[in-house]
């Protein structure tokens, strides 16, 4: 799954239009890597955001088979990291 979709359909930006934006502004990595939006997602990534407030780090747990998930599932995709 690209990164982009896979930021939206786990409730990390509310809109795919947001983590596509955070990406071309540099601000989303895999791996300490900066992606581009179309960079797929695999189980074991860590994915980093570096927010105006700090940096939030994310590990992939699971890929979902759904455009979007509800929140309550979230624990299932990812877990934070820091």
């Amino acid at each position: 799954m690209r990164i982009d979709k896979f930021l939206n359909s786990v409730n990390i930006t509310k809109r795919r239009a947001v983590a596509q934006d955070m990406i071309s502004n540099g601000v989303v990595s895999i791996n300490g890597k900066i992606v581009k939006a179309s960079k797929n997602v695999e189980i074991g990534n860590e994915i980093e955001l570096a927010y105006l407030k700090g940096v939030k780090k994310y590990l992939v747990v699971l890929i979902p088979s759904m455009k979007s998930t509800p929140k309550s599932d979230q624990e299932k995709y990812i877990k934070e990291i820091s």
